[in-house]
């Protein structure tokens, strides 16, 4: 499913305009992502949570040379699933 079939199911399913469907995906989207910018966490009971984590730096290979190369530190942003939605998929 892409974002467009997300907001048709979302209008239907709330009775409301795709355009106001859209505002709506759009907005929790944002809200997501400026809060794990902010590094906090977002726990939605029975979906799961999203959270950031720091993956420290590391050496790699280039596959094609086989030169090493430094990776960064960086942060990345984790999903862990429910117990409801992992039953419900389940």
């Amino acid at each position: 499913m892409n974002k467009n079939e997300l907001i048709g199911v979302v209008a239907e399913r709330a009775d409301l305009s795709k355009g106001q469907a859209g505002e709506a995906v759009d907005a929790v989207l944002d809200a997501i992502t400026s809060t794990l910018k902010s590094g906090g966490d977002i726990r939605l009971v029975g979906f799961g949570t999203f959270a950031v984590t720091r993956r420290k730096a590391t050496k790699g290979r280039n596959p094609a040379t086989g030169a090493e190369i430094d990776i960064p530190a960086s942060n990345q942003a984790k999903f862990k699933p429910g117990k409801a939605l992992k039953e419900a998929i389940n």
